[in-house]
């Protein structure tokens, strides 16, 4: 049996990856009071269930010593030999605040003396011993419905083999940094092509802003780095078991410089890594 333990702060997207999983063949349980884990695990050990993947929701709705104790409850699913996936969906405050007032929905630790941003960081503290132990974070902050799915359809359903899922992902800086990021390459000290006037209008994977970029050789000197880190350290990073990566190459808008070397890291890379996927969070 597979297990998907699905956690995240209220608004970050739980819901819609349950469903997205029961699509998928999942048999799907909303806030599993995480105490009962390891019974779960010990009646799939005993073939109990009749479909071969569960998927769960953990949140701060749980009893607080069960989520204190969930590090030892893991330990104990993944000894009765359950392969056990723990999925964090993050997203930054004001993106929740604004989720919230859009829905109307009422945060369900806020009352007469909570506020909803503070009832916000309280859930993170809470749910601390989760996030600690997630092997893989998705931050919802600039996703709609439609491409969190897709995402999480791609990393969750998609990966082939025992070779971790990697995701390469431009963004740019002046959006913020992604949170679900475990490498970030910052390329604002190469040659911005938006101030190039016959070049603004395009992006790193237009043929303009390529032939440009490629023409300067501390690019190709930034890019050859960034290869040379990834292929000696991608190898060990799935030596140790890491089932998901996120790389992130950020520059300041995220249209140019960050798309184009993403782009060639892909093409670079695809030959000795079967599950990678590309994103571009800034481009339009």
């Amino acid at each position: 049996m597979r297990l998907i333990v699905v956690s995240g702060r209220s608004g970050s997207g739980k819901s819609t990856a349950l469903h997205l999983l029961e699509d998928n063949g999942f048999y799907c349980i909303d806030n599993l009071p995480a105490g009962l884990l390891p019974e779960l695990a010990r009646q799939a050990s005993l073939n109990d269930f009749s479909v071969p993947d569960v998927a769960i929701s953990i949140d701060a709705r749980n009893l607080p010593n069960d989520l204190a104790r969930f590090p030892q409850l893991l330990k104990e699913v993944r000894a009765a030999g359950v392969q056990c996936d723990i999925l964090f969906l993050a997203a930054r405050d004001e993106v929740l605040i604004k989720r919230f007032s859009e829905t109307r929905r009422k945060h369900p630790l806020t009352d007469d003396q909570l506020s909803l941003g503070e009832a916000l960081a309280q859930e993170l503290k809470i749910l601390e011993p989760i996030i600690d132990l997630a092997t893989l974070k998705v931050d919802t902050s600039h996703l709609n419905l439609y491409q969190l799915r897709d995402q999480l359809k791609q990393r969750l359903l998609g990966a082939q083999g025992s070779q971790p899922s990697v995701l390469i992902q431009s963004f740019g800086f002046k959006r913020g940094v992604p949170t679900d990021a475990d490498l970030v390459f910052d390329v604002r000290c190469l040659p911005n092509p938006y101030w190039m006037p016959d070049l603004r209008a395009y992006s790193g994977r237009d043929e303009p802003v390529r032939d440009y970029l490629a023409a300067q050789p501390e690019v190709e000197d930034m890019f050859q780095d960034i290869v040379y880190y990834l292929r000696k350290w991608l190898p060990r990073y799935a030596a140790s078991e890491r089932s998901y990566m996120t790389i992130a190459i950020g520059c300041t808008g995220g249209h140019h410089r960050s798309v184009y070397i993403a782009e060639r890291l892909v093409e670079a890379l695809s030959r000795t890594t079967p599950n990678l996927l590309i994103r571009h969070r800034d481009l339009p």
